[in-house]
C-alpha cells in the first residue's frame, strides 16, 4: 500500500515563489510506486489549498487567495482521535495522510513554525525539527551555536532599528567591504555587499523589510563551497561539496533565480582530496552542533590558505532545476528519486524513535 505524502509549498514568505519551483521538482522525482502525493500549497496570505494534480506548477508562478486556480480545494490539517487528517473545507471529507514533506523556504516554513504544527498533529515529516529549523534560520542564534562548538565562521555585528550603529562602528569592527542580511532569511534575500556610508544608509532600509534584526558580517575573500548533509542527528553523511562561482557580484536572490548565467556551478568542486574531507567533516560536525535531522545545505568559505568558515546552513535548501542540494547528492551516487526516497524514511525514523517517549508520568 502507497504511503501518502503531503507536498507542502508556498506560505507567507519572500521566498514563496522559489519554493513552488522545487515542489514542482520533488513532485516530479517521487517515487510513485512506493507513494501517493496530495499537493498542498498555502498562499501568500496564509490559507491552505489542496489541488487535484501537478497542474498548479504550470497554471501558476504562486499561490495567491484573490487569483486561485479554479480547482483548489480549501483544506485544513488537523487531528482526528490522534491521528492527522486533511479535513477539506468544501465537501467536509477527511484524507489520511502518512508523512509531510515540507518545500517551503523561509520564514513560516523553515524557521520551526511549521514543524511545530507537524508535532501538534502527531504527523511524521521530512527535516529539522522545531527549534533546529528555528535556530538555522536566524543567523544570529546560529552564530552563537557554531561559537560554542569551536566552528569557525565570520565576525559579526548584530543590528537592530532600535541601535543607531552608524557605518564607522562597522568599519571598525570588520573592515571593508561587509555584509548585511536580514536574520531571518534565504535565498540571498536582503543581502547587499557594502562598500560606503550611502550604501550602508540605503541597503540597511531593505534589509530591515525582512526582518527586525539584521547583521552587518566581515567579507571572506575566499572560494564559496557547499556540501550536502541527510541522516538523523546522531549519524549524518555528507555529500561530495560542490562550487557557487558567482558571475554578479555575489551570489545574490538575482544571480540564483533570475538570471540563467547569474552562476557557475562546479559539482563536484576542484579541490584537493585533503580539504574535501575537511569540508566533510565540519559540515557534519554544524550538523550536529545545530541538533539538524533529515537534510541541510552548509555552505563554506574556502580562504586561499585553506582555512574553512561556515557561511550558514539552510534547513530546507532549495530542489529547482539549479539548486545545488540534489545536485551535489547526484555527484555522491545518490539519484534524485531515491534521494527524496531516503529524505522521507529519515522522517518516518525520527517519528518513530519520538513515539517511544513517554508523555505521561504518571502512567
Amino acid at each position: 500500500m502507497k504511503q501518502v505524502v503531503a507536498l507542502i509549498f508556498g506560505g507567507k514568505s519572500a521566498e514563496h515563489e522559489v519554493s513552488m519551483r522545487s515542489a514542482k521538482n520533488v513532485a516530479d522525482a517521487l517515487d510513485k510506486d512506493k507513494f501517493s502525493p496530495v499537493i498542498i500549497g498555502i498562499s501568500k496570505e496564509g490559507s491552505w489549498y489542496r489541488f487535484p494534480d501537478m497542474k498548479v506548477f504550470a497554471e501558476a508562478t504562486k499561490i495567491v487567495d484573490q487569483s486561485l486556480p479554479a480547482n483548489a480545494e480549501p483544506v485544513a490539517l488537523m487531528s482526528l482521535q490522534g491521528k492527522p487528517v486533511l479535513y477539506s473545507l468544501k465537501d467536509h471529507s477527511k484524507t489520511h495522510v502518512d508523512i509531510a514533506f515540507p518545500i517551503m523556504h523561509g520564514t513560516m516554513g523553515e524557521d520551526g513554525t511549521i514543524q511545530g504544527l507537524f508535532k501538534m498533529v502527531q504527523l511524521p515529516f521530512v527535516g529539522c525539527g522545531v527549534w533546529s529549523s528555528a535556530a538555522g534560520m536566524d543567523k544570529e542564534i546560529m552564530k552563537r551555536l557554531l561559537q560554542v562548538a569551536n566552528i569557525p565562521n565570520a565576525k559579526y555585528m548584530l543590528l537592530t532599528p532600535h541601535k543607531n550603529t552608524t557605518y564607522d562602528e562597522v568599519v571598525a569592527q570588520l573592515g571593508t567591504p561587509f555584509f548585511i542580511k536580514p536574520a531571518n532569511a534565504g535565498s540571498s534575500v536582503g543581502v547587499h555587499k557594502i562598500k560606503s556610508a550611502q550604501d550602508f544608509t540605503d541597503k540597511l532600509k531593505d534589509a530591515f523589510q525582512f526582518d527586525s534584526k539584521v547583521l552587518a558580517e566581515e567579507f571572506i575573500q575566499g572560494r564559496e563551497i557547499e556540501c550536502s548533509v541527510m541522516g538523523l542527528n546522531h549519524a549524518p553523511k555528507a555529500s561530495l561539496p560542490g562550487e557557487v562561482i558567482p558571475q554578479h557580484e555575489f551570489y545574490s536572490y538575482e544571480a540564483k533565480y533570475l538570471d540563467d548565467n547569474g552562476a557557475l556551478l562546479k559539482i563536484p568542486a576542484e579541490l584537493p582530496e585533503a580539504t574535501i574531507k575537511a569540508i566533510q567533516k565540519m559540515a557534519e560536525q554544524t550538523y550536529q552542533a545545530m541538533g539538524c535531522d533529515g537534510l541541510t545545505r552548509v555552505d563554506f568559505f574556502v580562504r586561499p590558505n585553506g582555512d574553512l568558515y561556515i557561511n550558514e546552513i539552510n534547513t530546507i535548501p532549495g530542489f529547482t532545476k539549479i539548486s545545488m542540494y540534489p545536485k551535489m547528492w547526484e555527484a555522491s551516487g545518490v539519484t534524485y528519486k531515491d534521494l527524496i526516497t531516503q529524505l522521507l524514511q529519515f522522517g518516518f525514523e525520527k517519528y518513530q524513535a519520538e513515539q517511544k517517549l513517554k508523555t505521561s508520568y504518571l502512567d
